[in-house]
């Protein structure tokens, strides 16, 4: 549904934005309002606009894409700063043409930064001569915060126990197919993290895991059971707010190229306003948001020309009912609608548009239950309107 024509004016005549808010963007008093767990409303014009993000370009099993524009790189074949031993000490892998490779025997690397939850993209590839079988084939694992492992093997043609498979998350859930490349060939993995979020004891978000492999889903929004681990069951339990990504030294000079992340924004259960929040959460954020908007309203006190103040008080309205703000916009609603009804006919019919628009805003705010039914000032502008046959389509 596209919103009308006379709902864009009034967007239009509320062309402001609200401190702290991004700017305006969209009709006003068209989708519907916040609720109990919403604090947004529908196609809410306040709502911040999505970053912008540069596209990077897509990889092929010879040739590494471009990161995103707000990715951050980890690797990209220059060099290793941005890693470590689990001591501290300088990552002992080596580059081999413009790869990281696994050297066998020097143990894990860990990056130096910490990771919250993110969208991951890592490419690897298990050593062309086919050497051993099962676990002992291109042995590798993609470890977030430390903990939680994604497989990394030689699953091409390699039969082995299902939850070690490449792309499952080791010891708890098998990769649900195996598109994997052959031996030698680089494998490209894109995995989106999302940790446990506890209250104390209380879970709020158990947290999930959704990976593909050469663009196959393999992990579909797993969640999470814990650590996972080498024959022994784990047991569900918080992780931290940002840990390292580290890279498994089995004993095989597995490969990897072309490693960045993304951060991810905050869940509900973290603060978020995006989704479905709780209802503490949600009037939490339909206050601050409905604040900035009176803020916002006082900057546009304008004695000449009192309708933007008066429309952005009653957009904060579908926020919050605040009475300071609901006596000042009604009475000021009042006024005007007086000053219309006592206009000559020439002068009112260059108010058509403004009349009608603000009849179709006073109407949504009734069926929102903002304004009362019997809103004084609808029903002047209702009677003006079929006075004047402004209510009838023209034929």
């Amino acid at each position: 549904m596209k919103p009308s024509p006379l709902l864009i004016a009034t967007a239009l005549a509320l062309g402001f934005a609200a401190p702290g808010f991004a700017a305006s963007s969209g009709p006003r008093f068209y989708g519907d309002p916040p609720d109990d767990h919403h604090p947004w409303a529908v196609h809410d014009g306040n709502r911040p606009q999505p970053k912008t993000v540069v596209p990077g370009t897509f990889s092929s099993a010879d040739q590494p894409g471009r990161p995103p524009s707000d990715a951050v790189v980890l690797f990209d074949g220059a060099g290793l700063e941005k890693w470590r031993t689990d001591k501290g000490q300088p990552a002992p892998w080596r580059i081999v043409d413009g790869c990281l490779q696994a050297e066998p025997g020097t143990g894990k690397i860990l990056t130096k930064e910490l990771i919250g939850d993110c969208q991951l993209h890592i490419e690897w590839a298990a050593p062309r001569k086919v050497e051993g079988s099962s676990q002992g084939r291109g042995n590798s694992g993609i470890f977030f915060m430390d903990r939680l492992e994604i497989q990394v093997l030689d699953s091409y043609q390699n039969v082995t126990y299902a939850d070690g498979h490449a792309g499952a998350y080791y010891g708890i859930n098998p990769p649900m197919a195996l598109p994997v490349r052959p031996p030698g060939e680089f494998q490209v993995c894109d995995i989106v993290f999302r940790r446990p979020i506890y209250q104390g004891r209380q879970v709020l978000d158990p947290g999930y895991v959704t990976v593909f492999i050469n663009g196959v889903l393999v992990q579909d929004h797993t969640p999470l059971e814990g650590a996972g681990g080498h024959r022994q069951r784990t047991k569900a339990g918080p992780f931290p707010e940002k840990g390292p990504l580290s890279l498994q030294d089995h004993g095989n000079p597995t490969r990897f190229r072309n490693i960045w992340y993304r951060e991810l924004p905050p869940r509900p259960a973290e603060g978020g306003t995006d989704g479905y929040l709780t209802a503490e959460a949600a009037r939490a954020k339909r206050q601050e948001i409905a604040a900035a908007i009176r803020q916002d309203a006082a900057t546009l006190r304008n004695p000449a020309n009192p309708l933007p103040q008066m429309l952005r008080l009653m957009e904060s309205l579908v926020y919050q009912i605040d009475p300071a703000a609901l006596e000042q916009a009604s009475a000021m609603a009042m006024a005007h609608a007086k000053s219309i009804e006592g206009l000559p006919p020439a002068q009112l019919a260059a108010k058509k548009d403004e009349v009608k628009n603000l009849s179709d805003t006073y109407a949504y705010l009734i069926k929102s239950k903002i304004l009362p039914a019997d809103f004084a000032p609808q029903s002047a502008f209702e009677r003006i309107i079929r006075a004047q046959g402004w209510d009838k389509k023209p034929r």
